[in-house]
């Protein structure tokens, strides 16, 4: 059994998902967003530090999986999400935590089965394999998705090493 942490970073909103994985089998643990206050991004980044660190304090996840940078239109913007993303793996650092990371379309194409899959598409699929009664919210669902791709990784390595 394994708890994974998965982690949608962003210098406004942070999404985060935990699940458990038993096998073959994924259950949810929980899910939310670190919706960041103020315009400082200093500031900003120390409340994606302090949250994780709580997150990880509550759950104790064994694993990590984040989400690679991609280059965005605004440099400005990618610039801001690659620290918040060094925050994130920082706050993962300390605790230990093996990091996993995986590009957006590695983890649409593990939760989809289509690379270019739609938000909307991620949330009811990450709503079907963890049997949710509702739509998670967006960054939430697309920190679950990490989380279920580095699960399915897992299940592929050690299918790998038992072949």
């Amino acid at each position: 059994m394994a708890v994974i942490l998965g982690i949608d970073p962003g210098s406004r909103i942070t999404g985060y998902g935990v699940i458990r994985q038993r096998g073959m089998q994924l259950e949810y643990v929980a899910s939310g967003c670190l919706r960041l206050q103020g315009d400082n991004l200093a500031e900003r980044l120390q409340q994606i530090y302090a949250g994780l660190g709580q997150i990880i304090e509550w759950h104790q996840p064994q694993e990590s999986a984040i989400e690679r940078v991609f280059m965005a239109r605004n440099p400005d913007s990618a610039l801001k999400l690659g620290q918040a993303r060094g925050v994130a793996i920082l706050a993962l650092a300390q605790a230990k935590l093996p990091v996993a990371e995986y590009a957006a379309r590695e983890v649409k194409l593990a939760v989809v089965g289509k690379g270019s899959a739609e938000k909307q598409q991620i949330q009811h699929m990450v709503k079907a394999l963890l049997k949710l009664p509702g739509l998670p919210q967006v960054d939430a669902a697309d920190a679950l998705a990490i989380a279920i791709c580095h699960a399915y990784q897992r299940l592929a390595q050690v299918r790998l090493a038992g072949a």
